[in-house]
C-alpha cells in the first residue's frame, strides 16, 4: 500500500495552508510518520510566490523554515493523488466540492473538524491581520495537526 497523502487548502496558499503542511509534517516526523504532504490554493493570485513574509517568521518562531514553499493551485488530478484534503476554512470547503471531479479518491474535509469543539470553524486568516493573527493561525493549525497525526497512529 502507498504512504498516506495530505493536501491542506487555503485560499492563495502563501498563509494558513503553507503553515498548516509545516505543521504536520514536523508533527508526522516527531511521530515517524511517512506521509506525502502538500499545501495548494483555491486561487491562483500567488503561484509560484513563497509564503507571506509573516507566514515564514512565525513558522520559524518554531523552528520551522517554509521560505522554499512556493504557492501552487489546487488541480484535478489532487483529488487522486491525495487521499485527505483538508480546506483550512468553510469558503474554501464549498470551493474544493465545486472543483472536484465526479470521481475522486480523496477525503475532502474542514481542517478544524478534527479539534473538539471548532468543528465547522476556520483557521484565522491572519493576511489582512496583525503577527498576533498569524501566531493564532499557527495555534490552530498546529493542535489539529496533532489531532490528525494522532488519528493516523490508531
Amino acid at each position: 500500500m502507498s504512504q498516506p497523502a495530505v493536501l491542506f487548502v487555503c485560499l492563495g496558499n502563501i498563509c494558513r495552508s503553507p503553515m498548516a503542511e509545516a505543521a504536520f509534517r514536523e508533527e508526522a516526523v516527531k511521530a515517524g510518520l511517512a506521509v506525502t504532504i502538500e499545501s495548494a490554493g483555491t486561487g491562483g493570485w500567488h503561484v509560484g510566490n513563497p509564503p507571506d513574509p509573516r507566514a515564514q517568521a512565525e513558522a520559524l518562531r518554531h523552528g520551522v523554515d517554509i521560505s522554499k514553499y512556493r504557492a501552487r493551485q489546487v488541480v484535478e488530478e489532487d483529488f487522486v493523488r491525495f487521499g485527505q484534503i483538508f480546506a483550512l476554512d468553510p469558503q474554501n470547503l464549498q470551493d474544493l466540492k465545486r472543483i472536484a471531479p465526479r470521481r475522486t479518491l480523496a477525503k475532502v474535509g474542514l481542517l478544524m473538524d478534527l479539534v473538539p469543539g471548532r468543528a465547522g470553524t476556520a483557521v484565522i486568516d491572519p493576511y489582512y491581520g496583525t503577527d498576533e493573527d498569524f501566531a493564532e493561525a499557527w495555534d490552530d493549525v498546529s493542535l489539529a495537526a496533532q489531532r490528525l497525526v494522532a488519528r493516523m497512529l490508531r
